[in-house]
């Protein structure tokens, strides 16, 4: 029997992929295991494997194509199965390109006529039932082409890409196009100057759906701390000049915020939870979540059992996921189940913030930079210090302000007292 390859489901936030590049080419033989191609999610570059074994026949969707969790990809024969006139030995037309472009209509790519997408019967807006492959209803949705009215050239009437694209290329050959219009210019902005309109990537989209999803469903309250950073610098000087002098690593702040963060979490577990309808979860290990920043937005690997590691496997660790992250070749592993999270912004020169909950998680904290201002000290005196605004942002269903209270009260004692973390 043929074997249909399908977009898989990457990451738990996973809706679509793109398929980068094609590993195994029409005719290979393929074993399970095997990498058949490169998938861009809305979190990472990954590799998807074979789970079956035998020749790969077709290939349905071009390198650069988008396509949804659960849409055919190719087609993989067994053992013994012969080749079909249509894919032996050539890849098909549409694997060659890629997916239509709204603005050039007139690319019309071949849709193989063997092995198609599986039917599905979908209402219109007006009630009306109509037959329609799952790519066909992607590029209308895309082009705007309503599709009750469409006759259909697949089987049994279906109606295919094809069909779609010359639809729209007829509907616009039809209707008188409307003169271009710009938005009007900023005051002082050149009269040339146009606005650029950018795709939303697949994971600037998550982003959206996400933040959206947390601001509207989630109830935050914000607590903010004024913490004494100057116990913090002096003590990460000293390890930083006996790593020097034996060339290990230096320490970043983040480092020492990644691990007061890790232990307060510990010192106060009902921080260390989630909502779960009808319950609250709370975690016995913190898997503790940094914001890194990258091209497309912002991603947060996760250290595993941050609670039980040291500094210097916490900033290892954290170095290598942050590299990984910006080269997008982070494993679902390494950035999903995290507990809490933690967003730096002071290396950019941010005084202070509060961050938006990362769902389901139910407590983020947001660490802006360390400053050099006067201090009132014990005796009275205004000396010179260096303070640091710690921000959190709690779900109000979880982390009550007592507990958000308790946690932050926590995390600057641990800052102002640095030791404590080490121990």
């Amino acid at each position: 029997m043929p074997i249909p390859i399908e977009m898989p489901k990457l990451s738990d936030t996973m809706t679509e992929g793109t398929l980068l590049r094609w590993v195994k080419k029409v005719g290979d033989s393929v074993e399970v295991g095997d990498v058949l191609a490169e998938v861009e999610t809305d979190k990472a570059t990954m590799e998807m494997e074979a789970f079956d074994e035998g020749t790969l026949s077709e290939v349905y969707v071009g390198e650069g194509q988008t396509v949804q969790v659960g849409e055919k990809l190719a087609l993989l024969l067994g053992a013994g199965e012969p080749k079909t006139a249509s894919t032996a030995g050539k890849q098909t037309e549409t694997a060659k390109q890629p997916a239509p472009d709204k603005k050039q209509a007139q690319t019309k790519p071949a849709e193989p006529p063997a092995a198609p997408a599986p039917l599905k019967i979908t209402a219109t807006d007006s009630g009306v039932r109509v037959k329609a492959s799952p790519l066909a209803r992607k590029v209308a949705a895309d082009l705007g082409v309503q599709l009750e009215d469409l006759p259909g050239s697949g089987p049994g009437g279906r109606i295919i890409r094809d069909d779609v694209l010359a639809a729209h290329e007829k509907q616009s050959s039809d209707t008188p196009q409307p003169a271009k219009t710009t938005a009007p210019a900023m005051v002082g902005q050149p009269a040339s100057q146009s606005d650029v309109q950018v795709p939303l990537t697949g994971m600037r989209r998550t982003i959206a759906a996400r933040l959206l999803e947390a601001k509207t469903t989630i109830p935050h309250f914000y607590l903010q701390a004024d913490v004494d950073a100057e116990p913090l610098v002096q003590l990460r000087q000293q390890l930083n000049a006996a790593n020097e002098s034996v060339g290990l690593p230096k320490y970043t702040v983040n480092d020492f915020l990644l691990k007061a963060t890790a232990v307060a979490a510990t010192h106060v577990p009902k921080a260390n939870a989630s909502f779960a309808g009808d319950a609250i979860i709370q975690y016995a290990a913190v898997h503790l979540a940094c914001a890194v920043a990258v091209d497309d937005g912002l991603v947060t690997p996760v250290i595993r059992d941050a609670h039980s590691k040291t500094l210097s496997q916490i900033s290892s660790e954290v170095k290598d996921l942050a590299s990984k992250a910006r080269s997008k070749k982070l494993k679902p592993e390494q950035y999903q189940g995290g507990t809490l999270t933690l967003s730096n912004l002071g290396s950019y020169g941010v005084d202070q913030f509060f961050a938006i909950i990362n769902p389901p998680q139910s407590l983020i904290v947001s660490v802006g930079a360390i400053l050099r201002k006067p201090v009132i000290n014990a005796a009275g005196a205004i000396v010179p210090g260096q303070r640091i605004v710690l921000g959190l942002s709690c779900d109000h269903r979880v982390v009550d302000g007592a507990i958000g209270a308790q946690f932050l009260a926590e995390l600057k004692r641990l800052i102002e007292t640095p030791a404590l973390m080490l121990v």
